[in-house]
């Protein structure tokens, strides 16, 4: 009990179980007698056991002087993670540490039933561990209660705010009670962190543990170069040649992941996938096939796989670079975890060395730079398991030594050693060829290639020839390797070739005595190194027009296109007076012309009298002003005016018109009126005189003598001017009755 010393009953003996030998620095900080009721500020790198460390920490503000707890009601503790891997990771650490205390833990998190959280919560839970969005659904609702609350706390804060949890975080936290204790644990601590502890702890204590100066010492780092488009390839060998019982891909994107687990699974490896697009289910069960075994390959992103602890994770690969130094050394902390050892290796494209280096400088990581395994790198470092594996004693099972006996005295040892070496290799994918990567250090200095001899090629700029084609068909055509060749300038028309002369024979003989490549690309050999001099385009030729007024060399100075010898052109004279320039100098003879007339001045154009408006009075001008309510109604031709039926007569007429046969053309569509304003309406078709009428229409009123008898002024008209012959008389509405709508014919059938 002596390494446990300090550390609650309970939680010791739980300790012991788990098979602790002791404490890790940060455990060690967090158990301090001082540190019992106060507030802490915590800063320790991944994989040094702080789940643990502030499980102890709050076992004496949760127990007290007690052993175990007492029946649940509130909850007396809560921890807030960043994800759903993380936040049930820490619940099953902590069932296992409060295990002999009888506390009762639960889980809110995003992705499973509420329901079923709100009745876990209303049983009773002494430790609530969640997600910040879940956490604040169930506050809303009512259905966690934080009055009880003693203890708060905020395990990975500094990713929280990296993923946007700063406004769920303040809400929790100012929904608990002011004087809870408040722990905050942070593998580093920026200024957002040091802002929210100042904002919500009361005199923090800051503890930095001391291995947190020397980032992962049981990580070994590792650099590999590959050429591009042998990224793939150089993780299958990198998971070929370690064999690790857990493997971690960390991808940028849900694309890759999906892509690199199809990849990996039809080439034979237990592989799963984790990101943020599965739900919650799914990634649950791709943890659980990674910790019993039926997996060994796990592809994932910088968010679902944040905090998650997998056992014998011994190799972790950065598929694609991350994007600072913190998603670095999280990533890399997934393995080498509570003193065992591992590695991490950063896939590192041509392109990407520079990112590369400056992420390793920024986190002070000392990588070792290298090229992935090769096929025979794998196959050597399966042979040597292989043998390590025959060289173990083993203990047959029970049974088997008659088998044994039976198979050594049937078969050869040369026939036994083949099929078991058949069977070793069978469930194993066959390594893959990589192509060279980059040369590592400077680049190589062609002025010391060695004793070569130069080529010609028949291609160049103008034919679009370029080195990354080039080389490989020279490299194929006269087998030989890249490195045996050295510089290749590209000309307009044509191209020089750099070989070694040791090789320049088996060259030759391998192209033939035709000298020809692919695509009809000749060679030639070069008794001399060729001049490749840059030399300039000669001077344009000058042109034996004068400049104009712009552009004049004299106006300039010199020219700057070789043009500095030609004389500038004189100035022509301006007109004098300011008036403008005659079209011909005047020691230019004009052309003769015929003469012709002059132009005849034009008559000034008479005023054009103003139209005139035939009215009732008489002659009015258009420009007259008079108002518009005084002006009488205009006289409009019938529609139905034509020579057979005579001059056209007006709307008011009273007469009956008649037909060209010399019948009664129909009732009359209009009535006559008078000055007065009443309207006769003449004699009715029965011949009994009409009576008189009331007016019709008040003078000042333009719109009153097409209204219907009777009617309030603004009323609709009750006919229409012009209408053809058989319209309905006046006096009648335009409204349409239902007797006057057609009926719709029925459909037969």
């Amino acid at each position: 009990m002596t390494e446990f010393e300090g550390i609650v009953p309970a939680l010791a003996q739980a300790l012991e179980k788990r098979g602790f030998a002791g404490l890790t620095p940060v455990q060690q900080a967090m158990i301090d007698p001082d540190l019992a009721e106060l507030d802490a500020l915590v800063s320790a790198q991944t994989g040094s056991g702080k789940t643990v460390a502030f499980g102890l920490a709050l076992a004496p503000t949760l127990l007290g002087d007690a052993q175990k707890f007492e029946p649940a009601f509130a909850p007396t503790a809560l921890v807030v993670t960043p994800t759903r891997e993380l936040a049930m990771q820490v619940m099953r650490e902590l069932e296992w540490l409060y295990a002999e205390t009888g506390a009762q833990v639960t889980s809110c998190v995003g992705g499973m039933d509420f329901r079923t959280e709100r009745r876990a919560l209303e049983r009773g839970a002494h430790i609530v561990v969640g997600t910040p969005g879940r956490l604040r659904d169930h506050i809303e609702r009512k259905s966690l209660d934080l009055a009880g609350l003693r203890a708060v706390v905020l395990d990975e804060a500094d990713e929280m705010l990296d993923l946007g949890f700063r406004e769920d975080l303040e809400f929790i936290l100012q929904a608990a009670p002011t004087d809870r204790r408040t722990l905050l644990f942070s593998a580093t601590v920026s200024k957002p962190i040091a802002a929210l502890a100042q904002s919500y702890q009361r005199n923090a204590r800051r503890i930095s543990v001391a291995g947190e100066k020397r980032q992962h010492v049981d990580i070994e780092y590792r650099a590999l170069q590959v050429a591009s488009g042998d990224r793939e390839n150089a993780i299958i060998n990198l998971l070929r040649f370690y064999e690790a019982q857990n493997a971690l891909v960390f991808c940028s994107t849900r694309a890759a992941v999906n892509h690199l687990m199809a990849r990996f699974h039809n080439r034979g490896f237990a592989v799963v996938a984790l990101s943020g697009e599965l739900s919650q289910t799914e990634r649950s069960h791709a943890l659980q096939a990674m910790r019993d075994g039926r997996a060994r390959v796990c592809i994932a992103t910088d968010v679902a796989a944040r905090g998650i602890d997998l056992p014998g994770l011994e190799l972790v690969i950065h598929a694609d670079l991350p994007g600072n130094r913190e998603t670095l050394l999280h990533r890399s902390g997934r393995t080498g975890r509570a003193g065992q050892k591992g590695v991490s290796a950063l896939i590192v494209a041509p392109s990407d060395r520079k990112k590369a280096e400056r992420l390793l400088s920024s986190a002070a990581i000392q990588a070792t730079w290298a090229r992935p395994p090769s096929a025979d790198e794998v196959m050597a470092r399966d042979n040597d398991r292989l043998m390590a594996l025959l060289a173990e004693p083993e203990a047959g099972a029970e049974g088997d030594a008659d088998l044994i006996a039976q198979i050594t005295a049937t078969f050869p040892a040369e026939r036994l050693a083949a099929g078991f070496l058949g069977l070793w290799r069978a469930g194993r994918s066959a390594p893959e060829e990589l192509r060279d990567g980059p040369a590592e250090g400077p680049r190589r200095d062609h002025a010391t290639f060695g004793e070569s001899v130069w080529l010609t090629l028949s291609v160049g700029r103008h034919q679009n020839a370029e080195p990354r084609w080039l080389l490989p068909m020279l490299c194929t055509a006269g087998q030989i390797t890249k490195s045996e060749i050295g510089a290749i300038r590209m000309m307009d028309d044509e191209t020089h070739v750099q070989i070694l002369a040791s090789c320049a024979e088996g060259f030759l003989t391998a192209i033939g005595p035709d000298m020809m490549l692919e695509k009809g690309i000749t060679l030639r050999m070069l008794d001399h190194a060729p001049d490749t001099t840059f030399t300039p385009r000669a001077p344009r030729p000058q042109s034996d027009r004068a400049f104009g007024d712009r552009g004049r060399s004299s106006d300039r100075g010199t020219s700057e296109r070789g043009h500095s010898e030609r004389p500038a052109a004189p100035r022509k004279p301006r007109h004098e007076g300011g008036a403008p320039k005659p079209r011909f100098d005047d020691d230019r003879p004009r052309p003769p012309r015929p003469d012709r007339p002059e132009r005849a001045e034009r008559a000034p154009r008479a005023a054009r009298a103003p139209r005139e408006d035939f009215t009732r009075d008489g002659a009015v001008s258009k420009y007259e002003a008079k108002p518009k309510d005084s002006w009488p109604a205009k006289p409009r031709p019938s529609a139905h005016a034509s020579p057979e039926r005579g001059a056209a007569q007006s709307y008011n007429d009273s007469k009956p018109r008649t037909a060209p046969t010399g019948k009664p053309a129909g009732k009359p569509y209009g009535k006559a009126k008078d000055d007065s304003g009443f309207r006769d309406a003449g004699p009715k078709p029965s011949g009994k005189p009409a009576a008189p009428r009331a007016p019709s229409f008040d003078p000042s009123d333009p719109s009153a003598s097409r209204r219907k008898p009777g009617a309030k002024p603004g009323a609709k008209p009750s006919f229409k001017p012009g209408a053809k012959a058989g319209a309905k008389p006046a006096g009648r509405s335009f409204s349409r009755s239902a007797s006057d709508t057609p009926k719709r014919p029925k459909p037969k059938g």
